[in-house]
């Protein structure tokens, strides 16, 4: 018998993987949610299992209404709307996948008895403070409860985080003990038009405006946004491109996890390059990702909104990606690299993982959508995939992607294989 799938949120990614749904076999029926009605109607109309309702992701209730009878929700939602999505999973029984990290409400966080105890490291930003109890209270209480009803919560499921946590949880086969992970992404699609962001552009900049996270010396620590360059050209790029840090999941993944899943790991880094960073960065140093009200000539403006009703959405629809490829490309390229550093037989050992998909132009001849809706949307259909095939059958509780047992990594590169997503492991001597 197959599954019936909630697919919440039909935008770009939650729309590619509801496509990729529609033609699997495992998949008896999908449920396209969303408040925009529009959106949710375009999309059905072709599909062939799918069909369209309206859900008010503010209202546990809404959402419990639409996932009756479901045995997987994938929610695409923003991040906000994910303590009542996963709420509404634990109510309907189901398993629950997101394309996100994590956030709490704080007053979830002042009930929970382990607040009480749990030391949040000195020196970290308010932003920072709640991604460290967020992931806590994930793993710590939100689990327990999934375990309970013997069913399986799985976070950060697009392509970073995701697909990117996959590749480094895999890196661990080829060390003893891990020192040091650098997660680098370069975006480097460019088409001539002023397009800095594939994907949400409010999503994106705040995370650009927000203070960057990394794990060193064994402590989460704040590293600041843009900070720390580092400089890399790999085989397969025609220059040498300067990551810098970003504002991302990983690190704190991989610091709650260093012991079970990663040998030991002492430093963590999320490096990020591309168009985007170039945008923000400038408006960062000066001052115009800011928050905070001011005025300005008698008039009060929050400079980080002003600048974002300034920056154009992300490209959806086949005919605007058409246009923007027939336009012309800058660039159609890119890179997500894993560098584990670590121990193998006593040997200095460095472990690269390099994570391949296609970009812009083959992405739209494949599927009709861009690389960046290509990789992330597919991303999470591959996990949904797993889920669907019971490859995760024996778990329950609450996973982060990096959590992924050396078989269940295998599997889910199996799957990505047939998509055109494919990595590469090269261990180097040091």
């Amino acid at each position: 018998m197959g599954k019936k799938v909630l697919v919440l949120g039909v935008g770009a990614q939650g729309g590619a993987a509801a496509r990729r749904l529609d033609v699997d076999p495992a998949v008896d029926s999908i449920i396209c949610a969303d408040y925009d009605m529009d959106a949710v109607n375009e999309l059905v109309a072709d599909l062939k299992k799918a069909t369209g309702a309206k859900v008010d992701a503010f209202s546990i209730d809404s959402i419990v209404e639409v996932a009756q009878g479901v045995d997987l929700i994938l929610n695409a939602l923003a991040l906000t709307f994910n303590p009542n999505v996963m709420e509404a999973a634990l109510i309907v029984k189901a398993d629950y996948q997101d394309y996100n990290g994590t956030d709490i409400l704080y007053e979830e966080w002042d009930a929970c008895e382990l607040a009480k105890d749990y030391p949040i490291p000195d020196g970290l930003s308010v932003e920072t403070q709640r991604w460290v109890k967020s992931y806590y209270y994930m793993y710590k209480v939100i689990g327990p409860k999934f375990e309970k009803i013997g069913k399986l919560a799985l976070f950060g499921t697009g392509s970073a985080p995701g697909t990117i946590c996959v590749a480094t949880r895999e890196t661990m086969k080829y060390l003893d003990s891990c020192d040091t992970i650098y997660n680098i992404v370069w975006e480097g699609v460019s088409p001539k038009r002023f397009q800095p962001f594939w994907w949400s552009p409010i999503t994106a900049m705040l995370d650009m405006s927000d203070p960057a996270i990394a794990f060193e010396n064994g402590r989460i620590i704040d590293t600041g946004a843009f900070s720390r360059p580092i400089k890399r050209q790999y085989d397969y790029m025609d220059k040498e491109i300067i990551f810098r840090e970003h504002c991302h999941d990983e690190p704190l993944q991989y610091a709650f996890n260093a012991e079970e899943c990663f040998k030991g790991c002492k430093n963590a880094y999320f490096k990020y390059a591309g168009d985007g960073m170039n945008f923000a960065a400038p408006l960062f140093e000066a001052g115009l990702l800011s928050h905070e009200e001011e005025e300005y000539n008698g008039m009060k403006i929050v400079p980080f909104d002003y600048i974002m009703s300034h920056v154009p959405p992300a490209p959806r629809f086949r005919e605007e990606i058409k246009e923007i490829i027939d336009e012309g490309l800058i660039s159609d390229s890119g890179c997500m690299v894993i560098e584990s550093y670590g121990k193998k037989d006593g040997k200095d050992v460095l472990v690269e993982s390099h994570v391949s998909a296609p970009g812009l132009v083959e992405s739209f001849e494949l599927a009709g959508i861009t690389a960046e809706m290509y990789l992330t949307g597919q991303s999470g259909y591959l996990f949904s995939k797993m889920f669907l095939n019971d490859d995760f059958a024996g778990r329950s509780g609450l996973i982060s992607t990096d959590m992924l047992s050396y078989e269940e990594c295998d599997k889910f590169f199996e799957y990505a294989a047939e998509l055109n997503i494919t990595r590469e492991v090269i261990v180097k001597e040091l």
